[in-house]
């Protein structure tokens, strides 16, 4: 079983900045992709970016030139820097990961980290 936990999010001020975290552990081979998404209540979720273990990276408008995704393939990780962080930037934000164990594919989901844009 492929398991998600990310970390970093919290109350941070408009123009601030804050880095989330990304682990994914379990039995696995190998993982495609892993992405950060976000969620404000009442809304759907929203693709912000993503990494593929062959370097091919993909942002959505409302994360280029503000929001950076890192991943390291070894530790089986993903990071998401955010700048200038704004008021509309507070949600949930969830890490995805898609790949393969030794007997199944997976996609699987974290419990999500909360940030707050806030004076």
């Amino acid at each position: 079983q492929v398991q998600i936990v990310e970390s970093g999010g919290g109350l941070v001020q408009p123009g601030g900045s804050l880095t989330l975290s990304c682990a994914a552990s379990g039995s696995i081979v190998e993982i495609y992709g892993m992405g950060w998404y976000r969620q404000i209540p009442g809304k759907q979720r929203e693709f912000l970016a993503t990494a593929t273990n062959n370097g091919k990276i993909t942002y959505a408008d409302s994360a280029k030139g503000r929001f950076t995704i890192s991943r390291d393939n070894t530790k089986n990780t993903v990071t998401l820097q955010m700048n200038s962080l704004k008021s509309e930037d507070t949600a949930a934000y969830y890490c995805n990961a898609v790949g393969r164990t030794a007997d199944s594919a997976f996609d699987v989901w974290g419990q999500g980290t909360l940030v707050n844009v806030s004076t």
